[in-house]
């Protein structure tokens, strides 16, 4: 931890607080942090992929307790990030009462430890496939944990994929008691060359505590039957996302924006976004570049935008945020295309950010990357402002006026910043550096450092 540094000219945010990742035995060990810390009674609560989780204090960043993943739940990793080889996890940690629930990396299993010590109290295995993964941040709701599965399935060669299905589950988190677990593709039984994919991997659960819903969205298939394939050839791989596509089955998922029931797990209704040309999909935001808006009570569609550009990871992706006014999104633009920016005509070849009228969809504004690199992070919003990193080397935070984009305040990290940023009690905390390797996604700057940024 290092103490604050703050310049006297600063007339936004200045570091108030550093925390540096150490390693006893530092060789090859990745130390990033691309998880959004979760905040809770003036702690910070997140991961490490150095194989940690951590509870440190808001106020200083000192430590208040931190646990060995593999060492508490005497799981061993499964060998699909490559260059990770020890017990991680990715996501946010959900607070629940008074405990902390949070997924592993591989195997796809969910932990509930003690808020105050990290002790273990419970461990549920959610997916029996080996390349199976939790990449979500679950969502705690009147005694119950919502989270989806996802897999490293398609890192495999053609002889062993793919029999990988995305699924939702309800556990009890007192017991991690699994309560209802609902798939999103017909059973395969286990055979190749069937229905494969549709993980729920993006966004956290929605509640709607109205309609008695919980609301997830999935991602691409990883095979189909031979003659859904046939289908796809012959309309050659296309699909447009408003319109139907003419080769999608009734119980196919994939792509989809899904409510399911709170107490039984029923899908009550379903959304098929179109296409099996695009990766995955991020709750509202594809990888595609769309953006949806839908119905909560029926599904039907309200309005779609093309924010941005697409790609092979995005795109949009890890989630988009809104005001009740607007609705915010990163552009990814993996493939590095053309990125018109609206309102004016002016082009980049690079990520950046979108705001869109929640109403009508309407993109209000579109700001470039000033690093000139991907946009990969999730974007938050507070009090008018929008903030999102930078996947480029020196690691950019930005804050940007929600009303029009305009870039207020920056500061270097160091690395590339891959996750999102908390925000609380005029601070914002993130993370930086993103090194692993599993397989679709560049391996970026690697880092070791929380951050906390105050107003000054």
């Amino acid at each position: 931890m290092e103490p604050h540094q703050c310049n006297p000219f600063a007339l936004f945010l200045c570091m108030f607080w550093l925390l540096i990742i150490t390693s006893k035995a530092d060789s090859g060990v990745r130390k990033d942090i691309t998880a959004t810390p979760a905040i809770f009674n003036g702690t910070l609560y997140f991961p490490s992929w150095n194989g940690y989780l951590y509870a440190v204090k808001a106020s200083d960043g000192s430590l208040v307790w931190k646990q060995n993943l593999q060492n508490l739940t005497g799981l061993n990793a499964t060998g699909f990030v490559t260059n990770v080889n020890w017990t991680v996890s990715r996501s946010t940690p959900t607070i629940a009462g008074d405990m902390l629930i949070i997924g592993i990396y591989g195997p796809a299993v969910v932990i509930g430890v003690d808020q105050a010590t990290g002790r273990l109290m419970w461990s549920t295995r959610l997916e029996s496939n080996p390349a199976g993964v939790v990449a979500m941040s679950g969502t705690f709701h009147k005694g119950s944990f919502y989270v989806g599965t996802s897999s490293l399935e398609e890192l495999l060669g053609i002889e062993q994929c793919c029999i990988f299905r995305g699924s939702l589950s309800k556990l009890d988190i007192k017991t991690g008691a699994i309560l209802w677990q609902t798939f999103t593709l017909p059973d395969n039984h286990g055979e190749r060359g069937e229905y494969a994919g549709a993980a729920i991997w993006g966004s956290s659960p929605s509640i709607d505590v109205q309609r008695n819903l919980v609301y997830v969205a999935t991602g691409n298939l990883y095979s189909a039957p031979l003659n859904i394939q046939e289908c796809q050839e012959q309309q050659n791989n296309q699909t447009v996302p408003t319109q139907p596509d003419q080769c999608i089955e009734p119980d196919n998922h994939s792509n989809s924006i899904l409510a399911f029931d709170l107490d039984s797990g029923k899908i009550k209704w379903y959304r098929q976004l179109g296409g099996y040309d695009v990766w995955f999909l991020a709750l509202a935001v594809q990888k595609s570049g769309f953006a949806w808006a839908l119905d909560r009570y029926d599904g039907s569609l309200v309005w779609s935008t093309e924010a941005g550009p697409g790609g092979l990871t995005g795109g949009g992706t890890w989630g988009a945020a809104t005001d009740g006014k607007r609705v915010y999104t990163n552009i990814v633009n993996s493939s590095g295309q053309n990125f018109t920016l609206k309102p004016s005509d002016a082009i980049t070849t690079a990520g950046g950010w979108v705001a869109m009228d929640a109403n009508t969809g309407e993109t209000l504004w579109s700001t470039a990357n000033p690093s000139n690199a991907t946009s990969n992070g999730p974007v938050t919003i507070a009090n008018g402002v929008l903030f999102a990193g930078s996947t480029h080397p020196t690691g950019p935070m930005y804050a940007m006026e929600a009303a029009s984009g305009r870039i207020l305040w920056s500061h270097n990290t160091g690395a590339s910043v891959y996750g999102g940023a908390s925000v609380s009690s005029g601070c914002i905390y993130v993370g930086s550096g993103y090194s692993v390797n599993i397989g679709t996604s560049l391996s970026f700057t690697g880092g070791t450092s929380l951050f906390a940024f105050c107003l000054s």
